[in-house]
């Protein structure tokens, strides 16, 4: 038995999972026709 201490480099975090560029700014503008949707939705059936 030593009394060293080991040093060991810590595990790499795993990378996150990058989205293609095309399909995040298909998501917002998809994102962005649901919300005029659902405005023109709520403003036509209740009359707000």
């Amino acid at each position: 038995m030593s009394n060293v201490v080991e040093f060991r480099k810590p595990p790499k975090p795993k990378e996150p999972k990058k989205v293609p560029p095309g399909l995040k700014k298909a998501l917002i503008v998809a994102g962005i026709i649901a919300a005029f949707v659902l405005v023109w939705g709520y403003f036509n059936f209740f009359g707000g």
